[in-house]
């Protein structure tokens, strides 16, 4: 498997980086191209720490292995504010089809995550597109990032959301305090923080390896299977 270079990482010791070991994490038979993670980001302010903070996560991501894109949430309209259709809402639904795992970085504004974050996942049904759920049984990691002390209201919220959207979330979180002093041209100094951020994202690559290729039997729920049945009788019964 392709890494990505580390070289542009230099708050990252590269030795003490273990490699995604795929081999190890699947059964037979299971998928072991690279994990297709999503960043979505919570804020369109030119210095956005929570836009810059996913961007730190997706460079540990590559160079793991994994192929990462992110979705800029500016133009995107107020859920239910226009048609499915509207090429923002295209675009995210299908970075969101397209995905295996998923990074949720929001700023904490207001004592919850933006309006921002949310409503790119508001945008995100739990019914089927085109067949495919867009986001059940998919992993997920959240982040946030505070202009004060160090809080977990966002993080807190995001983890009930990725749970109503049918997302494992992994157990590993990030929260930046005072963010405006972490980063520095663009780019996050090094500090235990830093470390967090490397620390989340080597989990949720270990657990979209092990539970992609056994998603759909992960999500098996018994009440939808009682419920396809009783569609069926009637179907047959009409």
């Amino acid at each position: 498997m392709t890494v990505g270079d580390p070289s542009d990482m230099p708050n990252l010791v590269s030795s003490a980086l273990k490699p995604l070991d795929i081999n190890a994490l699947v059964g037979p038979n299971e998928p072991d191209h690279p994990p297709r993670i999503l960043l979505l980001y919570g804020s369109v302010r030119d210095c956005s720490y929570s836009r810059a903070t996913a961007e730190e996560g997706a460079r540990v991501l590559r160079t793991l292995g994994c192929e990462t894109k992110m979705f800029n949430p500016s133009g995107l309209p107020l859920p239910d504010d226009a048609p499915i259709d509207h090429p923002k809402v295209a675009e995210l639904r299908a970075l969101a089809l397209w995905c295996e795992g998923m990074v949720w970085s929001s700023p904490e504004r207001h004592g919850a995550m933006t309006g921002i974050m949310k409503a790119q996942i508001d945008w995100l049904p739990l019914s089927p597109i085109g067949g495919a759920r867009p986001t059940q049984g998919k992993t997920l990691a959240v982040m946030q990032v505070s202009g004060g002390s160090q809080s977990f209201n966002a993080v807190n919220q995001m983890r009930i959301l990725g749970r109503w959207m049918r997302m494992v979330t992994i157990p590993n979180q990030s929260s930046v305090p005072m963010a405006w002093k972490e980063f520095e041209a663009g780019r996050m100094k090094p500090s235990p923080l830093y470390n967090r951020i490397v620390d989340v994202m080597e989990e949720l690559a270990r657990f979209t390896v092990m539970t992609r290729g056994r998603k759909d039997m992960l999500v098996d729920r018994y009440s939808e299977r009682v419920e396809s049945l009783e569609d069926v009788h009637k179907r047959v019964s009409s």
